[in-house]
């Protein structure tokens, strides 16, 4: 299942998304991880309505989910507190993404620690969650 794939479901959903937010988070079980900040990739796919969206693909910003609040919600999620996993930090993006508007569906979350191994681009989770 890839982030960025389309859903099968009826009504038709639109999917809107943030790809690769890089940031600075606390985040880790073990010791040597306290105190200190690791780079993470964050990439969120949300699908909303076709039909609570807009009828006529209207060219206003109302018509959809903006990307804005979920950008500024992700930041103030990585930077609240520390966190032991990495699907913690998802499942909160995820609920949180889902709060912001009721025309949200489904989610979508990956998060990536990026220096966990030297030779290894990134591990982490990926979840979704449905309203």
């Amino acid at each position: 299942m890839s982030i960025f794939a389309p859903w099968a479901e009826d009504p038709p959903l639109r999917c809107l998304f943030l790809r690769n937010m890089v940031l600075d988070a606390h985040i880790g079980v073990f010791p040597h991880e306290h105190g200190v900040t690791q780079r993470i990739r964050v990439s969120v796919c949300f699908g909303v309505e076709e039909a609570k969206c807009s009828e006529a693909y209207v060219d206003d910003l109302s018509s959809t989910v903006s990307y804005e609040p979920v950008v500024q919600l992700v930041r103030r999620i990585v930077r609240e507190k520390h966190v032991r996993l990495v699907e913690t930090l998802a499942n909160q993006i995820a609920t949180g993404i889902l709060s912001l508007d009721q025309r949200v569906r489904v989610v979508r979350v990956r998060v990536e620690k990026l220096d966990a191994f030297e030779e290894v681009e990134g591990v982490g989770v990926e979840i979704e969650r449905r309203s």
